[in-house]
């Protein structure tokens, strides 16, 4: 996932600041430190953390598209949050005010450059529930496989967007994507949603493959060519942007690969060709291109497909049984 949707969705390096915060209530008694589901201006999922670190506020956010980023500054004047994002040596920020309302947030974002205002929007946030204890995953009991991807054709699967181009087609046993320069290609999703479950399959890179899979829409495990790369949470097998696996363990470009995937009770745990990358790791939040900001919904597995060549075969989710 690496496409923007606005001016400050790009990922962009993670950069030091101190943020300092001038605020009027106690840190212990600071209602907005936490992390919030947003909804943002146009409809997509987003994300705003907010701690209390050293006797300051820190924040990070997601704005639809690309990674998590820290803020510039985060805030507290009277009974409003006020967060400043911007790009480095960029003279426009862009202002996020929040007010609390139980466990909503009611928000407001305008940008600012050379002291003239655009772009205001309303949105809403909802305070995300804790995380739940890490799950034992031993105990837990899986139901009877289901069969995601036939191999012939694409029963059980649907464009994300039905408006896009569709590159997806199936061939000798594989789901191919295969895009073309000037033309907005779609995302693939399941018809059927789920819960918590196991999801096993193959994905082959192309060329500078950069796709993904979404857990019930919201979180992405990462699929692209980084073979041979440092370890970062944009590699093969990421949390994207959130988790990095703690071993680099793809394949190089061409070759058949196998991932291993399960989410339980909002804790991933990730085996790529055999190694165990991300083990039983609680996620924060949703990831950029997410569906939902909801984390609480089942959803469906959808495949990225927006960006470049890329392979998938044997998909195979179990289902966790409650």
């Amino acid at each position: 996932m690496r496409s923007p949707r606005s001016l400050f969705s790009r990922p962009v390096a993670f950069f030091a600041l101190s943020l300092f915060a001038a605020a009027p209530l106690s840190w212990a008694a600071n209602p907005f430190v936490g992390r919030w589901a947003l909804t943002i201006p146009g409809g997509g999922a987003g994300w705003l953390g907010i701690e209390e670190k050293d006797g300051a506020l820190r924040g990070s956010i997601l704005w639809g598209g690309g990674s998590v980023v820290p803020v510039q500054e985060v805030k507290v004047e009277g009974d409003t949050l006020v967060v400043t994002r911007s790009k480095p040596n960029s003279p426009e920020r862009e202002i996020v005010t929040a007010k609390l309302m139980g466990d909503d947030l009611k928000l407001t974002t305008v940008r600012n450059r050379d002291g003239k205002e655009s772009g205001r929007a309303e949105f809403i946030g909802h305070r995300i529930p804790p995380v739940p204890p890490t799950p034992d995953l031993s105990k837990v009991k899986f139901g009877e496989p289901i069969v995601l991807f036939n191999g012939k054709d694409l029963t059980g699967w649907r464009l994300l967007n039905p408006k896009a181009d569709n590159g997806w087609s199936v061939a000798e046993g594989v789901l191919m994507n295969r895009v073309e320069k000037g033309k907005h290609f779609g995302n693939l999703r399941t018809d059927r949603e789920f819960e918590d479950f196991n999801l096993t399959l193959e994905t082959r890179t192309q060329k500078d493959s950069n796709s993904g899979i979404y857990l019930r829409g919201i979180y992405e495990i990462q699929v692209a060519e980084t073979f041979g790369r440092p370890l970062d949470p944009h590699n093969m097998g990421a949390l994207y942007s959130r988790i990095t696996p703690s071993v680099a363990a793809e394949k190089p470009i061409g070759e058949w690969q196998t991932f291993d995937i399960t989410l339980v009770d909002r804790h991933v745990t990730v085996v790529l060709n055999g190694k165990k990358i991300i083990d039983n790791q609680p996620v924060l939040g949703c990831t950029g291109g997410a569906m939902t900001s909801d984390e609480l919904k089942p959803g469906p597995i959808y495949l990225q497909g927006d960006h470049t060549n890329i392979d998938y075969r044997n998909i195979v989710l179990r289902p966790v049984l409650k």
